[in-house]
């Protein structure tokens, strides 16, 4: 495998098992990859150029570290700076009394997903009222989640371990009050009777992290091309979401209560 100053650190640790001790052995701030919830919501948005800034070393320390276990190093590849990007209307109009913050920082620390507390200032938004997320990482999953159900987001990189993002509700029509698109309800039925008879169907409400996301993925791999994939399951697998759209798959989710939510998977 061929990296450069880009490339990020989830394929690197895919390619081989032994990168994560690699990296990790480079400075102290690696060591959260460790834990099994950061690797996964980090890796596959920080390229090795970011991930120097956070430790506080230098690109060359990745190439020197993993070139012995086998990587190609393309060191000609400069880094893209991923700084530049434009910024939304919403957020050069804000106030500061337009915005709710949401501090999940010690959440993470203490080993639990924040993700309902933030579905409960999700709802409880206001329109003309934005909330806030102030993380030491981009929350890529919540994203790709919220975007679905029709709010618009921007990421400010403030430092290496500090990261605002911002979610704003949209107000046009179609959007209900719980932030779901009216849209996306009709088309749960309409996919689901496009597909008809040819529809799997896997329960993992019984199953304990990470089974549910091994157990989807494992069935998405089994799936037949033209056939959908119905899975019961008891919260919103937001990790998995970004997953499925690297695969090729678009996805249906319809929250039946707070512990029951099924999802409706597809091929693209």
């Amino acid at each position: 495998m061929t990296i450069n100053a880009n490339t990020k650190i989830a394929p690197i640790l895919k390619h081989n098992a032994n990168a994560l001790e690699a990296i990790v052995s480079i400075s102290t701030k690696f060591q959260k990859l460790r834990n099994p919830l950061l690797r996964k919501l980090m890796a596959g948005r920080t390229t090795l150029a970011a991930a120097s800034k956070i430790g506080g070393c230098s690109v060359d320390d990745f190439f020197r570290k993993l070139e012995p276990l086998g990587f190609t190093i393309d060191r000609v590849t400069e880094p893209v700076d991923e700084r530049k990007k434009t910024v939304p209307a919403f957020i050069t109009s804000l106030t500061r009394e337009q915005i709710i913050e949401l501090d999940v920082r010690p959440v993470i620390s203490s080993g639990n997903d924040p993700l309902n507390m933030i579905l409960e200032h999700v709802k409880a938004i206001r329109p003309g009222h934005v909330l806030k997320i102030i993380n030491t990482f981009e929350p890529t999953p919540l994203i790709l989640m919220l975007q679905k159900k029709g709010f618009e987001t921007y990421v400010d990189q403030i430092d290496h371990d500090l990261v605002e993002t911002y979610f704003n509700k949209k107000t046009e029509a179609g959007i209900t009050d719980d932030g779901t698109r009216l849209q996306d309800n009709l088309d749960w039925e309409t996919v689901l009777e496009k597909m008809g008879s040819k529809v799997q169907k896997v329960d993992v409400r019984h199953l304990e992290m990470p089974q549910p996301m091994h157990t989807i993925l494992g069935a998405l791999d089994q799936l037949p091309t033209d056939t959908a994939l119905y899975v019961y399951h008891k919260r919103i697998p937001v990790f998995l979401l970004p997953e499925l759209a690297q695969r090729g798959f678009d996805y249906r989710i319809k929250e039946v209560d707070e512990a029951e939510v099924h999802l409706l998977i597809f091929r693209n």
